[in-house]
């Protein structure tokens, strides 16, 4: 009876050196990790029977032992513009969203990386939730492997609920499985990863994953950061720059930065200008996004006039600028927006 209620591990997030290890532990050839792999992130097994290619003997076992560890989603909402917003439970009380953006034949899926974050960023809502807990590799990808298309999706942004770098042992493990040929197969190319700069962590992202990077800028000058972005006051932007710089970006990988534009905050072209001479020597581009307005902020957006002129002086300047669309705003899915509302609703049961 103690063994039925035992709780299984779940294979599914384990990279090929840790099923190299489970099957190690239970004296089967060394071949049958990457057979385990191959079922579990290209032929989409559901079950142990499926893996038709391993010993009866090694699927009792593994079936005994362990479970694949697919959580389907508890909720999906859908916008006016097709973006959809996908609800997971990844604890008692707890719960992400991931988001599904599509544009032509490109699906692009936003994941989340924490229960809440620990950034306390004044524009987001996610930081206004709080930190709750880190996700598992198994909770990163289980976003990718359970939404409705699945089989379908051409990129991945870890640009959802959390920091990624704040919980860089799981990301890395998730970003291996995603590009490893024995995983999902997947470009670097593809995969961007969002930061506000956790310089450590950073380090070894650069180090580990070949993938492309974003960095959360908002503002050019310290102080003014470290208003709205309190991590400014542990890694300053300059410091985040001088490691970047480090790296090579002139070619497969990218570097963009994240910007979103306030009304007389840092919508000016004297802040145009100190982007530029931060930014230089640095082959990067940059990403301008709308403010979405959210409770208890005194941030407000930028017009569209004075959002066009910001964008053409960086472009004048050589600074390759782009806006944003903003995707899924009626259904909170855009930028910023993202935050467990059944969270706060189940507390407020309690």
């Amino acid at each position: 009876m103690e063994n039925q209620n035992q709780i299984k591990d779940k294979l599914y997030g384990k990279t090929l050196s840790e099923l190299q290890d489970i099957v190690g532990q239970h004296g089967f050839p060394k071949f049958t990790a990457k057979q385990i792999a191959e079922w579990l992130y290209q032929k989409s097994a559901n079950s142990f029977e499926q893996m038709t290619n391993l010993s009866k003997k090694a699927r009792q076992v593994l079936g005994d032992t362990y479970e694949i560890g697919l959580d389907a989603y508890s909720d999906r909402k859908e916008s006016v513009d097709g973006t959809k917003k996908y609800l997971f439970q990844v604890g008692e009380h707890k719960y992400i969203e991931t988001a599904m953006i599509p544009d032509g034949e490109r699906i692009t899926v936003c994941v989340s990386s924490q229960v809440g974050c620990k950034m306390n960023c004044l524009f987001c809502m996610t930081g206004k939730q709080g930190f709750q807990q880190h996700l598992t590799t198994n909770q990163i990808l289980n976003q990718l492997r359970m939404i409705d298309e699945w089989g379908a999706i051409t990129n991945i942004v870890y640009m959802g609920m959390g920091e990624p770098m704040d919980n860089i042992d799981s990301v890395l493990k998730s970003l291996e499985i995603i590009t490893a040929d024995w995983g999902f197969g997947m470009s670097p190319k593809r995969v961007n990863v969002s930061t506000v700069g956790v310089i450590p962590s950073l380090r070894r992202f650069l180090d580990e994953s070949k993938c492309h990077l974003a960095i959360s800028l908002h503002s050019p000058y310290d102080e003014e950061r470290a208003k709205i972005m309190p991590v400014q006051k542990a890694y300053k932007i300059e410091d985040v720059l001088s490691l970047v710089k480090q790296y090579d970006f002139a070619g497969q990988r990218r570097v963009s930065f994240e910007y979103i534009v306030f009304t007389g905050l840092n919508d000016t072209p004297k802040h145009a200008r100190a982007i530029v001479a931060l930014l230089k020597g640095l082959q990067c581009r940059m990403n301008l996004i709308r403010f979405h307005e959210i409770p208890d902020t005194p941030l407000k957006g930028t017009d569209e006039g004075r959002l066009q002129a910001f964008k053409d002086i960086l472009n004048e300047k050589g600074l390759l600028t782009t806006i944003r669309a903003s995707r899924g705003e009626d259904i909170y899915a855009a930028c910023g927006l993202l935050s467990t509302k059944k969270l706060v609703e189940t507390k407020g049961e309690n």
